[in-house]
Parts: C-alpha cells; sequence; structure tokens
C-alpha cells in the first residue's frame, strides 16, 4: 500500500500531528477503496484534496477511480475529468490518453475513441508511443468490421487504415506481437478480398455472353383491339 509520507528512522525530523493525521486518512481512503466503500473513500479524498501537501492533480488516477466507482452508469464524469487532467498535465498526457480511451472503449463509445487517437497521433510525443498506434489499428478493425450477415466485408478504408497503425507499431516495437499478429489478419482478409473481387468480375463478364445468346423462343406479337364489322 503506497503512503503520503513514508516511515523514517530519522529522530530529528519529527512528524507532526497534521502529517500524521494526513497519513492516517491516505490510508483509510485506500482501505475504502479495497472494500469498496467509495462513499467512504470520496469522502477522505476529498479532504486530503484540501490539504496543502497533497497536489491532488498529480494522483489524477485516483479521482477517475473514484468517480468510476461511484458513478458506474455515468462515464461521463471521467471522460471529462481525464480531457481536463490532459490539457492542465502535458507531462502525462500520454498515459492520461490512454486512460482516456480505455474509458471511452468501455462505454462502447470506440468512434470517439478513434477520433481521439486520429488527433493526437499525428503530433509529438504521441507518434512515438507504439501502443497508441495498436489501439488505433484495433479500433479501425473493431469499427471497420462486417455489420450484417449480408455484408461480409470490412469496410476497405478502415482496413488501410489499421495496417498503417499497426505497421506502425511494428516499426516502434519489432517484438509487438499483436500489431504482428493482426498483420497478418489483414493481409488473410486483403486475399479473400481479392479472390471475392476476382469471381464477381468473371460473372459480370459472362452476364453479356449469356443475353447475346440467341433464344429459340418466337417473338411475341403485340395483339390488337379490331373494330367489329
Amino acid at each position: 500500500m503506497a503512503f503520503v509520507f513514508t516511515p523514517t528512522s530519522d529522530t530529528k525530523d519529527a512528524r507532526s500531528a497534521r502529517k500524521i493525521h494526513i497519513r492516517r486518512l491516505y490510508d483509510v481512503m485506500h482501505m475504502c477503496i479495497q472494500r469498496n466503500d467509495f462513499a467512504r473513500a470520496t469522502r477522505a479524498w476529498t479532504i486530503l484534496a484540501h490539504c496543502k501537501e497533497i497536489n491532488w492533480q498529480t494522483k489524477w488516477s485516483t479521482s477517475v477511480h473514484l468517480l468510476s466507482a461511484k458513478n458506474p452508469d455515468d462515464p461521463e464524469q471521467p471522460v471529462e475529468f481525464l480531457r481536463l487532467m490532459m490539457l492542465q498535465h502535458p507531462e502525462d498526457r500520454e498515459t492520461i490518453l490512454k486512460e482516456l480511451v480505455l474509458r471511452l472503449i468501455n462505454a462502447e463509445r470506440h468512434r470517439e475513441a478513434l477520433d481521439e487517437l486520429e488527433l493526437y497521433l499525428p503530433s509529438f510525443p504521441y507518434q512515438d508511443n507504439a501502443l497508441l498506434h495498436v489501439y488505433a489499428g484495433l479500433l479501425c478493425m473493431y469499427i471497420g468490421q462486417p455489420n450484417s450477415e449480408l455484408n461480409s466485408r470490412f469496410n476497405p478504408s478502415l482496413l488501410r487504415s489499421a495496417q498503417t497503425y499497426f505497421e506502425r507499431a511494428k516499426i516502434l516495437d519489432p517484438y509487438d506481437s499483436i500489431a504482428e499478429a493482426f498483420l497478418r489478419k489483414i493481409q488473410k482478409l486483403n486475399g479473400a478480398d481479392t479472390h471475392s473481387t476476382d469471381r464477381e468480375e468473371s460473372d459480370d463478364e459472362e452476364k453479356p455472353e449469356a443475353a447475346a445468346a440467341p433464344s429459340n423462343e418466337r417473338p411475341k406479337r403485340k395483339r390488337v383491339r379490331t373494330a367489329p364489322n
């Protein structure tokens, strides 16, 4: 368990009653989290956040956890909090972006998660993060998959984007097994699409020949109504 103030054997640095109280309160908060008592954990964290000794902004992960645990049916609060933290803590943006994307995925907001990645991945330092490229590739694969039994093809545009993201992740991390596995999957899908397209083209070529074939049926004469004599 993590502590705010680590005990020290140096008697010259005597801890004040305030620091002892803050440490005990911090321990109580963690104990409440482990017991799923998020109401008490939130109250303890609210008190700690008002203490000058605690930089609550650097402990954004605790805030996100409490927000999501207290309101599991409302994913909007932790998402908006993470977006705010990205603006206030540029040095932690990569880590916060990972958490934001995962929160959006858990809320089944896959298109929004991909939009967030597409917004940040072209810029530094996100462009050098292999994991973020893997996330983007997986989201492209998920969104682009066939949405009905009648349509058995992946979205070609999203499939190309997924391949680009996985290839970039493989360059950044040559040992990334996930990127390698999905690149093989995409190659198989592209091969299947090529064979399917060839079959459709051959069918289209046969249709004009069938239409041009002579018919043994006699042409039907148009019936004309005649006037009575």
